[in-house]
């Protein structure tokens, strides 16, 4: 089981948390072909190694957070509030 910090709870279990995707992907402009779009929507790598992902604190604050996590390990080693960079902005 994970183990994710929250900045504003502390440490608790992944069972609070809510996995909301890949922190790392950005969306197309809005005059972006349909090409852009269609890729936005249902291309996602799947690496392995250091991922920066968003995770929602469902069952504690509600923030939601970006942690670095490595797909492998599931080592998880900074966490930050949305918008902020992991492990520097933290509350």
């Amino acid at each position: 089981m994970l183990r994710i910090d929250c900045p504003h709870c502390g440490p608790r279990d992944e069972a609070e948390f809510t996995y909301r995707g890949d922190a790392t992907v950005v969306r197309p402009g809005p005059d972006a072909g349909i090409e852009a779009w269609d890729d936005y929507l249902h291309l996602r790598d799947n690496p392995r190694g250091w991922t920066v992902e968003w995770w929602l604190h469902s069952a504690g604050c509600r923030a939601v957070l970006k942690v670095r996590r490595h797909t492998v390990t599931h080592q998880v080693d900074a966490v930050a509030v949305a918008g902020g960079r992991p492990g520097t902005d933290r509350a």
